[in-house]
């Protein structure tokens, strides 16, 4: 009963079972990771408060930890008559493995979103549906940093001039803040938002650029339902 190797087919086929539970829905959205599952989810809320589009409640957000691990996931779930949609981040060397994904035939091309085409860019994250300023001031909020040490679209352009990825930029400002300062990490800023919802309730450009994106995305996603209906 403690024989590692006698376990090991029990955790996994209990952690199948957990992860259909908790994780897949008969509509299963998968994408990167916690922090992109509570960004849709906010930016959502924000559009239905609005009476505009978003997110339909039959699709199951699940992260999937990375597009290196989107394959394995499918495989894993895809005889279990799932209906699986997949939004990526797309980084410099993502391109061609998000074009494997879709050439191997694993799942339809068109259920294979990356949020870089979505917004026209070469490369882009969850993060850069936000307008910068507005991603901006909720990290400023998130981790209530100081006048002195708050970040601006200058900073953050000078600290990782070489990207045009909003999180990479941030993640480059914060490594020259004092040492006293946090490490940034994706969750928090997430979970400020989800704490801090009203903020995308003002009106203002950035804020209803940053729905247009989301709704954007929302619809399609919607309307791959009523094709496996």
């Amino acid at each position: 009963s403690t024989d590692p190797d006698t376990i090991f087919p029990l955790q996994a086929a209990l952690g199948y079972e957990i992860s259909q539970t908790l994780f897949v829905g008969k509509h299963t959205l998968l994408v990167e990771g916690p922090s992109d599952i509570v960004y849709l989810q906010c930016l959502s809320a924000a559009l239905k408060r609005r009476g505009r589009t978003g997110l339909d409640t039959r699709w199951t957000m699940c992260p999937a930890g990375g597009i290196d691990k989107i394959h394995a996931f499918v495989s894993l779930f895809k005889g279990n008559a799932i209906d699986i949609a997949v939004l990526t981040d797309q980084g410099a060397n993502d391109k061609n493995k998000i074009e494997k994904l879709r050439t191997n035939k694993i799942l339809n091309s068109g259920r294979i979103f990356s949020i870089a085409e979505e917004l026209g860019k070469t490369e882009a994250d969850i993060e850069d549906i936000f307008e910068p300023s507005l991603l901006i001031e909720i990290v400023n909020r998130a981790y209530n940093l100081p006048d002195g040490n708050k970040l601006d679209q200058d900073i953050i352009d000078k600290s990782a001039p070489h990207t045009t990825r909003l999180v990479k930029k941030i993640e480059a400002a914060f490594n020259v803040l004092p040492p006293n300062t946090p490490v940034f990490d994706h969750f928090t800023p997430a979970d400020w938002l989800l704490r801090n919802p009203n903020i995308l309730d003002e009106n203002n450009t950035d804020i209803q650029t940053t729905l247009n994106h989301g709704e954007g995305l929302f619809a399609q996603f919607n309307s791959l339902l009523q094709q496996s209906s």
